[in-house]
């Protein structure tokens, strides 16, 4: 049985399919942790394959925002996955809650996830800045938990599944989550029978980028310093000025050593994720070993300027242009519901609804 099911599966076109949060313009991590492989496989997929990738909306009201500020955020970040280089035509790209599929596989899903798998994720720790021994019994979690966040990977498996995805590109921070949403497959076809499908992992190629100021924490727009962060719609100006103060070390030279060395070494992923030749951070680390400091982070922010161009103005151009950002949510909610019937016709007829 297990052999068939993986044939069967192996005659499945392949469907991607990766979503992000609206917090308006992505910055360096997002762009080199995400956004990049997503733009890098609408070009080496084949034709057949599915590419379908989400704002995701309903996951961020499980922090509390102003409505104003949510709109103009998922205004801000469909813009620049279109200014970077998605093409709507080979992309579905949609908001999360245009698709109500989504919520629906959720709850249903909802009804065969364990509680005590739930507990032990940490998104919801790390959000309450709690311990990540935290349970739920302690005091300050039950006065500060909300059932969305707590449930929050419930949502985030049903994303995955209701596309029928076989991959997911994912961060080296969210592979617990892929093993949720794989739990949820195993739950749901053990109580109904084979109907969802076990998605695979696409790793990020480079590692998380790191905040320029504090260099041990990962670059975040929660994070009070401007200059801690490179937005991908920066100017030129503002980019040099930003990694030609980023945080490293008197240590003479350059090298890779993400332990010792943490700023020199995420400027050396920086610049690798970037680099034309596509060379490893630590092959770069012997390119630049004898440069000082001033050198190496021109070296960087030349290459950072080159790698961004055309994405500032693509960005304005498109931001301006309200009708056209209507038409190409409108394409992509409507492509993203079609995907998401076909799975929940199965669902609804193997759960009796």
């Amino acid at each position: 049985m297990q052999r068939l099911a993986a044939a069967k599966q192996s005659l499945r076109p392949r469907v991607v399919f990766s979503g992000i949060q609206p917090t308006g313009v992505p910055h360096l991590g997002n762009y080199v942790g995400a956004l990049k492989q997503w733009v890098n496989l609408q070009r080496e997929e084949r034709p057949s394959t599915k590419l379908i990738y989400s704002i995701v909306d309903l996951h961020a009201i499980t922090v509390p925002q102003p409505p104003e500020t949510l709109r103009q955020r998922k205004r801000e970040v469909l813009a620049a996955l279109l200014a970077i280089g998605l093409d709507p035509d080979r992309c579905t790209i949609f908001h999360q809650s245009s698709v109500p599929a989504h919520s629906e596989l959720m709850w249903i899903l909802a009804c065969t996830a364990s509680v005590g798998y739930l507990s032990r994720m940490t998104q919801w720790k790390s959000k309450l800045s709690l311990a990540s021994s935290s349970t739920l019994e302690d005091a300050p979690v039950g006065s500060r938990l909300k059932l969305g966040l707590f449930s929050y990977p419930v949502l985030q498996a049903a994303d995955i599944l209701v596309h029928r995805a076989t991959h997911v590109p994912v961060g080296h921070d969210q592979q617990q989550h892929l093993e949720f949403a794989r739990e949820c497959v195993t739950n749901f076809n053990h109580a109904y029978g084979s109907h969802l499908v076990h998605p695979s992992t696409i790793i990020s190629p480079t590692q998380r980028i790191m905040s320029l100021t504090e260099p041990t924490s990962k670059m975040s727009k929660s994070h009070k310093a401007e200059r801690s962060r490179i937005l991908i719609t920066d100017v030129p100006e503002d980019i040099r000025s930003k990694v030609a103060t980023a945080l490293t070390d008197s240590i003479p030279g350059i090298s890779y050593d993400p332990a010792a060395r943490p700023g020199i070494s995420n400027l050396l992923e920086i610049l690798s994720a970037f680099d034309t030749e596509r060379r490893s951070p630590a092959q770069l680390a012997e390119v630049y070993a004898n440069a000082s400091p001033r050198m190496f982070k021109d070296a960087v922010a030349d290459t950072l300027v080159a790698g961004l161009h055309g994405v500032r103005d693509r960005y304005l151009e498109l931001s301006a242009n309200d009708s056209y950002l209507d038409m190409i949510e409108r394409q992509g909610a409507r492509k993203a519901q079609e995907s998401a019937q076909e799975t929940m016709d199965i669902v609804r007829a193997a759960v009796g609804l």
